[in-house]
């Protein structure tokens, strides 16, 4: 069956698999850089990111002396920034080392890289016999094999990580890796897949036994987390002000603007109240000038968190003496220069 199925997947895999920049070349850096990038991300999207991102820093070297906050801008948009910032640690540790290393171990060393990521580079640019296993993976094993074995489970790990290894081919283990994970994303898809035109369907456990829907499982789902975020757009003409977020939250090391968290969505929630009395910014500002209600409880959704969205715009006629500690005023077009989330992006538009 290991044969049979390596098989199948690779000559599937020769007819039908995606024709990606990363795929011409067995540079590691290259194959490193495409899949931090296609972590929690679509292809269709990653594609035009890796691009740009090589474009700028076309070697280890280049993304190791750069400035973070020009990592961060060329990030932006691709959400989960502590890749960027990982990927930007990894390199400085590559070039420390003296090059891409070159051996599993040492891979996976780096930061930001987990098994799957070692494996993969390890496996396409060094052949080495290392199997993937990810999303993609975990539904076609338990599909082909009907395994219904938990895979964020402690014992589903294991059991697929032993199977993926097995059926790895290991004279040409990029090549299978990188055949099992465009099966995944192609034709094993997560919901209505085209079983009857499948080259399993006469061998896949999931299919004979009305399971495709049903597989892989999954024991826990995500706790999702709802938080209430209140902008505030301060403006002197075509200037405003930024800050740069520090702490450990998300958005780390990229640019927003004024902002107070609130408990709840804050439709009752007075403006002038203590709590923004205590909010050095607000407070700064709240009680000049002309404040309007711009976007109200817009809805961000990221993998953990629901951010609730609102912006007020504050015009003023004059800047004080001085901001807050952290801000500083910039004028609106060169906005583009500065790494922010993609919520502000949104709240931004048409202003």
């Amino acid at each position: 069956m290991s044969c049979f199925v390596s098989n199948v997947l690779e000559m599937w895999y020769k007819e039908n698999g995606r024709s990606l920049p990363w795929r011409m070349t067995k540079d590691p850096y290259a194959v490193w850089i495409s899949e931090i990038i296609l972590q929690q991300t679509r292809v269709a999207q990653g594609l035009d990111y890796y691009k740009r991102f090589m474009s700028r820093f076309p070697t280890v070297q280049s993304l190791a002396e750069a400035p973070l906050d020009e990592v961060l801008l060329y990030w932006q948009g691709l959400g989960y920034y502590s890749r960027a910032r990982n990927l930007y640690t990894a390199a400085q540790q590559i070039v420390a080392h003296g090059g891409f290393p070159d051996s599993y171990h040492e891979v996976l060393a780096l930061k930001g890289v987990g098994e799957y990521t070692a494996a993969a580079i390890c496996s396409v640019a060094f052949d080495l016999p290392y199997a993937v296993l990810d999303g993609n993976v975990y539904r076609v094993l338990s599909r082909i094999f009907g395994i219904d074995t938990p895979i964020d489970s402690t014992k589903g790990k294991k059991e697929f990580s032993s199977l993926a290894q097995e059926l790895l081919d290991k004279e040409h283990p990029g090549l299978y890796n990188q055949a099992i994970m465009d099966f995944g994303a192609l034709k094993c898809v997560p919901k209505s897949p085209d079983c009857l035109s499948c080259p399993f369907v006469e061998k896949c456990e999931a299919f004979a036994n009305q399971k495709v829907d049903s597989l892989p499982v999954k024991a826990h789902k995500t706790k999702v987390t709802d938080r209430y975020f209140h902008y505030l757009l301060v403006c002197v003409g075509d200037e405003l002000i930024l800050h740069q977020r520090t702490g450990n939250d998300i958005w780390h090391g990229l640019f927003e603007l004024p902002m107070m968290e609130t408990l709840t969505d804050g439709k009752n929630v007075p403006w002038l109240t203590p709590d923004v009395e205590r909010s050095t910014v607000w407070h700064q500002f709240i009680h000049n000038g002309t404040l309007r209600m711009v976007h109200e409880h817009v809805k961000h959704v990221l993998s953990h968190r629901v951010i609730h969205a609102s912006l007020y715009e504050l015009r003023l006629d004059a800047w004080p003496e001085s901001l807050p500690d952290g801000y500083f005023k910039l004028k609106f077009k060169s906005l583009d220069r500065y790494a922010v989330p993609r919520l502000i992006e949104i709240l931004l538009q048409g202003i």
